[in-house]
């Protein structure tokens, strides 16, 4: 079977440039005995960013990029020389990117909107030459200071979907045939339980040239928030969604109950998704006739639009996308309070399961090569006299 190229959860080794040191130089010319000291400063290391870039949408060009380096600062030299600065590394990620610290599990920061830059790793600061400490009453400083060391971290990078409307269901829901019905999208679609075994987005094209972005995820079984199936990975996914649209099936022996139960599930994840905007949309109801959906409204909840849909045939279609539309735009549900900074709270990781995720991942760090700049060996300038 053929590797999905859709990767949302990579483990990268993250290193910072260290400082250079400051030299410790005494100036030397002819006709000039006591020229004082000229030794110039190090340079910084490089530091190491995140940074949002809306043309990815996955991981997938960091799942073999394991290993992030920035560059060292270069050290002092005569005549106030300051060494060159390290080159910055910048780790380009998708919109909706999280990053967490994979040792302790700690959340670091957040990656929303394009050209967002966000430090990782800071590197670390030039020591100071010899001519930075000369005084008045010390007129030939013999010493000078290292540069600071260098930070390191084992990152994993977690993606979260950004889009508008969430599909939430059991398998075999209905959910990849509406998506395809709505959109260009085409995900696969069969008649067996957990056939999207990956998120699929669409663009849903309404009036006027408007649209809004829809979001396919693996089906969720009872107790997916504990881990049972595979929606327990995928149920990030939704937490970005600013409307969520259950779809349960008109042959189900109890449409409440699926829906409760989904909603629980929801619940067990992150209690802040049952804040959002929801709507419920009964699928497959080519099977019925409208006498028989009469009749089922009254086992509907009361507390979400209903709208009774068929995606092959297209029914309810334009009724449901004119619902999603009014919900999406109304006052209490904003795209703007979605991405407010206290919208979402990032729970810190369990390291166990990050080190069960990984557990094939070799964290051995391999460098081929030693820079220059690494080199702590001194020269002919950097001999402190006595």
């Amino acid at each position: 079977m053929a590797e999905s190229n859709f990767v949302d959860y990579v483990k990268i080794y993250c290193r910072s440039g260290k400082g250079g040191r400051g030299s410790m130089h005494l100036h030397r010319a002819k006709y000039q005995p006591n020229g004082g000291p000229d030794g110039g400063n190090g340079g910084r290391g490089g530091n190491v960013y995140l940074r949002g870039n809306h043309n990815y949408w996955t991981l997938l060009h960091l799942r073999y990029q394991r290993h992030v380096f920035a560059g060292h600062g270069a050290n002092g030299a005569a005549c106030c020389a300051t060494g060159t600065d390290g080159k910055d590394e910048y780790i380009d990620v998708p919109c909706g990117t999280v990053a967490y610290n994979a040792e302790t599990g700690e959340y670091l920061c957040d990656v929303t909107t394009d050209g967002q830059v966000v430090m990782l790793l800071k590197g670390g600061r030039g020591g100071l030459g010899n001519y930075a400490f000369r005084s008045a009453t010390n007129q030939a400083p013999r010493y000078a200071q290292p540069g600071e060391p260098m930070q390191e971290m084992m990152v994993v990078l977690q993606l979260k979907l950004l889009a508008d409307v969430g599909l939430v269901g059991f398998p075999n829901a209905g959910k990849s045939t509406l998506l395809s019905s709505l959109s260009s999208a085409r995900p696969k679609i069969a008649n067996y339980p957990f056939t999207t075994l990956e998120p699929s987005l669409g663009i849903v094209p309404w009036r006027d040239g408007k649209s809004f972005v829809m979001a396919d995820i693996p089906g969720i079984i009872e107790g997916a928030s504990e881990g049972r199936g595979i929606g327990l990975r995928f149920l990030r996914h939704i937490e970005r969604n600013s409307l969520l649209l259950f779809l349960v099936p008109c042959e189900t022996d109890n449409i409440r109950h699926d829906y409760e139960v989904l909603l629980d599930e929801l619940r067990k994840f992150n209690p802040g998704m049952l804040d959002k905007h929801r709507v419920l949309a009964i699928t497959k109801c080519d099977l019925i006739d409208e006498e028989l959906m009469e009749m089922l409204h009254a086992d509907l909840p009361n507390d979400v639009p209903v709208v009774f849909i068929s995606a092959p045939t297209g029914y309810g279609l334009s009724e449901l996308k004119d619902v999603l539309w009014k919900e999406l735009n109304s006052d209490s549900n904003k795209l703007r309070d979605i991405f407010a900074t206290d919208a979402l709270v990032h729970r810190e990781m369990d390291v166990r399961k990050i080190e069960a995720d990984f557990s094939e991942w070799d964290a051995g760090i391999e460098v081929s090569e030693v820079d220059v700049e690494d080199d702590d060996s001194f020269d002919e300038d950097d001999i402190i006299e006595v």
